[in-house]
């Protein structure tokens, strides 16, 4: 919203000097948002010419121009730039004539740009100025001939006389961004009342001037039939419709007007449809005019019908929708009500008559048809916010005033008024309520005063206020919101700024250190952390949730941002490989990145939804919270690991190494060393992992995850190499394994015994269970063991493999001798011997 200063001070007392960053500065203590300030950009001396006479001189180049003699001052009198009172200017333009009044830019005049203006030769001749178009002074885009001051409807102003005050160029505006509950900040009336309380300046309503009749009929006939309801209101609660006769439209709009349209940011079209504008801008109150020759019986208000059409002021036609509120006569649709008006009734070059509409329509319905149609006008911005239902007739009379003063016409007594508009309900606002809300002391006296400078009807009679809001704040509809208002009046400067002091004792809970402990040691790994979208397909559900290739149970988004996948995740690997293909398709070819979140598991055979909300006026109960958290899938938090590319790139001297498995079960002990958990890893099998080359994760033998290569057509669905390595582990079971505190190794003094062992087994038994016997049979003295070699081939008997064992051993308190580490040895080859059938291989 743009205010000109001058129109604002017309309304409220504005201080001498007050400038456009003190009204910008005060609106903005009480809750608007400052945006520009918008200025004309020149400076004079620029006066009013008159054309004396003017010679045309055709010019080698094929254009002509005039040499034309302009008195500036009056005779005798010495011009504002301190020459002549006649001036020779040199002038491209042809469009003016002998005893035209035209604005001069004298020597020393600035125009935007900046355009200096100083004499100059051109043509043959000393141009003492420049006659100026409307372009050059700001005032528009017209640049094709220069600004006649006749046409303006000043033919009559002195020469010499000031052009920049005469045209309003020294006005100024502010422009303020209003927020959608604040629609009255849409006019100069609310604006200047929102100033009134950041200073204290006194205020004059500008619809007071006019009566607020009841309702009645009499004048042109109107009904509302609105068959369909949006949210069970009428389309149209208030319609007033005032008739103007013998209207002059070709008359001019005065200057003043079109300069204050021009600076609040609306062209000016004519003298009916600037009154309309400018009475809009200045009350909140969107007016419509009709030519009363045009109307074709009573006008209606109604709902579309199917196949209806409407061709609009734009020139657009249209196929209107069952919901679109119309303004209709006996010949159809003649407008689309709060947006635009149709074509056919259209005042024009012609009218004679006209009818004055002033309504206030319901702010769903303008809304919903402005955004069907594309077609957001002035008049919907302000509907579909909400206008004063009570000033609708005095926006009409304020427009029928002016077409007389301006256009010559005459108003008819009788009007119609229909006035079905429900008047807002008293709203009670507990004594303490306030100061409890906003943060500091508001006492009664205060917040009553605060109540009654914003409009509201204040009943103090009882311990409880009971307050009804002023009918241009439809944004009140609870006690919080006189709360706001209150702090609003009082200041915000008020509300003490005060850090809350955290509890002792509350910081970070154990799983959410060791959550973050993880995302840290992956990253310094050489991990990058990625978030993805949690949405995937069904497809894709079934294709990492389960291990096992069933298909796990889902949550269907009930309103998905896009239908392709509606699902939210059960792996986090979707969105992992979606962000990996990504990158890669950028020339991002050696990636390893993770994500830490969580993922959504429901129980299979329960429903999911939306339970019951309780009321926000007080904190739930234990059983509504339980209610709630019932409504919920388990949603455990995993951490996920994706590599491709080189996990080393060619360098001079040493090949490329790929990255493979080898590099997600080194991203498992990172996790596994930063929680302080062990984790196994054994031969597993996964439906969309190579087989052969697909880990099982466990925690003291519960599964936690899995990890390996993808199979080289689920890569290649994904748009990524033939080998990519992934592993997904459940995060929150990991945590929970986790010691309370994990204690360090202590650095050992004696020295260490390492011997091998080769054990031959069966080909299906994991290397890792053989291990696990071997460490255990071989008791406290093993301090580490490794698997080196897995041997299968000549020498060995068919289905059988050589396992390679290094161990070492160390006593705390002496060292050990060879005897006592063969034994030690032997004793864990016998244990996997009894498990597995290991033999040692001579």
């Amino acid at each position: 919203m743009r205010v000109p200063l001058s129109w604002l001070a017309e309304y409220v007392e504005l201080s001498q000097g007050t400038t456009p960053e003190d009204v910008h500065a005060a609106l903005v203590r009480v809750g608007l948002e400052e945006e520009e300030i918008h200025r004309t950009d020149l400076s004079g001396p620029i006066v009013v010419g008159e054309v004396l006479e003017f010679v045309e001189e055709p010019q080698k180049n094929g254009k002509t121009i005039r040499w034309c003699q302009v008195r500036v001052a009056p005779e005798g009198e010495t011009a504002a730039d301190g020459g002549e009172s006649v001036h020779g200017i040199v002038c491209g333009a042809s469009n003016f004539f002998v005893g035209d009044k035209v604005a001069v830019t004298l020597p020393g005049a600035v125009l935007p740009g900046p355009f200096p203006i100083a004499a100059r030769k051109t043509y043959g001749h000393v141009s003492d100025g420049m006659i100026a178009s409307s372009k050059e002074l700001g005032l528009g885009d017209e640049h094709d001939g220069i600004l006649r001051l006749t046409e303006l409807g000043l033919a009559d102003a002195p020469v010499g006389a000031d052009v920049i005050a005469l045209l309003g160029l020294d006005d100024s505006a502010v422009e303020i961004n209003v927020t959608p509950d604040r629609g009255y900040a849409f006019s100069i009336r609310g604006v200047a009342r929102e100033y009134a309380h950041a200073t204290g300046a006194a205020f004059t309503d500008p619809a007071e001037a006019f009566d607020r009749p009841a309702a009645r009929e009499g004048g042109y006939p109107v009904a509302i039939q609105d068959q369909a309801p949006i949210r069970g209101r009428v389309g149209a609660s208030v319609f007033v419709a005032r008739t103007v006769r013998g209207v002059d439209v070709s008359r001019a709009t005065p200057q003043w007007m079109s300069s204050r349209l021009r600076l609040a940011g609306i062209r000016s079209i004519s003298l009916p449809v600037d009154i309309t504008n400018y009475v809009m801008l200045e009350m909140g109150q969107p007016i419509h005019g009709y030519d009363l020759a045009t109307l074709r019986g009573q006008i209606v208000v109604r709902r579309a019908e199917p196949g209806e059409r409407l061709t609009t002021l734009d020139g657009q036609d249209r196929a209107l929708h069952s919901e679109d509120l119309l303004i209709t006569d006996d010949s159809g649709p003649i407008g689309l009500a709060g947006v635009m008006g149709g074509a056919t009734t259209e005042i024009g070059d012609g009218t004679r008559d006209i009818l004055i509409e002033a309504a206030r329509f319901d702010t769903v319905s303008i809304a919903r048809t402005a955004r069907r149609h594309k077609l957001p006008s002035e008049a919907s911005k302000r509907f579909e916010r909400g206008v004063d239902p009570n000033v609708a007739s005095n926006a009409a009379d304020r427009v029928a005033q002016l077409l007389v003063e301006l256009a010559g016409g005459s108003v008819d007594e009788e009007t119609t008024v229909i006035d079905d508009a429900e008047t807002s309900g008293a709203i009670t606002l507990p004594e303490g309520y306030v100061s409890g809300l906003v943060g500091f002391e508001a006492d009664r006296e205060e917040t009553i005063a605060a109540l009654r400078e914003v409009g509201c009807v204040v009943d103090d009679s009882a311990a409880d206020l009971a307050v009804t809001p002023p009918s241009w704040r439809p944004d009140i509809t609870e006690r919080a919101d006189l709360a706001e208002e209150v702090a609003r009046i009082l200041g915000y400067d008020r509300i003490p700024a005060l850090l809350p002091v955290a509890p002792p004792g509350r910081g970070l809970t154990a799983a959410q250190i060791l959550r973050r402990r993880v995302a840290d040691a992956l990253a310094a790994w050489g991990a990058t952390e990625v978030l993805a979208y949690p949405f995937v397909s069904a497809e894709q559900n079934a294709l990492f949730g389960a291990p096992d290739g069933d298909t796990p149970e889902a949550v269907r988004v009930a309103n998905p941002l896009d239908a392709t996948v509606p699902f939210l995740r059960t792996s986090l690997l979707p969105g992992l490989l979606a962000i990996a293909g990504r990158n890669q398709s950028r020339g991002l070819t050696d990636l390893t990145i993770f994500e830490s979140g969580t993922v959504f598991r429901p129980a299979r055979g329960r429903s999911y939804g939306q339970r019951e909300l309780p009321a926000g006026s007080a904190r739930p109960t234990p059983e509504q919270l339980a209610k709630l958290q019932d409504g919920i899938p388990p949603q455990p938090r995993h951490v996920s690991v994706v590599a491709l590319g080189n996990r080393l790139p060619k360098r001079v001297g040493e090949s490329a190494v790929p990255a493979g498995l080898a590099d997600v079960l080194a991203a498992v002990q990172v996790v596994a060393l930063a929680t302080g958990v062990r984790i196994d890893v054994t031969q597993g099998s996964h439906h969309a992992f190579h087989p052969g080359r697909t880990a099982a994760l466990s925690v003291s033998g519960a599964p936690i995850g899995f990890a390996g290569e993808l199979l080289p057509a689920v890569a290649r669905s994904v748009d990524l190499p033939r080998t990519v390595a992934a592993l997904e582990l459940d995060l929150d079971a990991v945590i929970a394994a986790a010691p309370a505190t994990v204690a360090a190794s202590p650095i050992q003094v004696m020295p260490a015994a390492t011997q091998d062992l080769s054990l031959v087994v069966a080909n299906r038994v994991p290397a890792a269970a053989v291990l696990a016997a071997v460490r255990e049979g071989a008791g406290e003295l093993l301090e580490d063991v490794r698997l080196v070699d897995d041997y299968r081939g000549q020498g060995l008997e068919e289905g059988t493999k050589s396992l390679t064992f290094a161990l070492r051993f160390r006593s705390g308190d002496h060292t050990l001798t060879a005897a006592e580490a063969s034994a030690a040895k032997l004793a864990g080859s016998a244990l996997a011997g009894s498990r597995f059938g290991a033999t040692i291989r001579e």
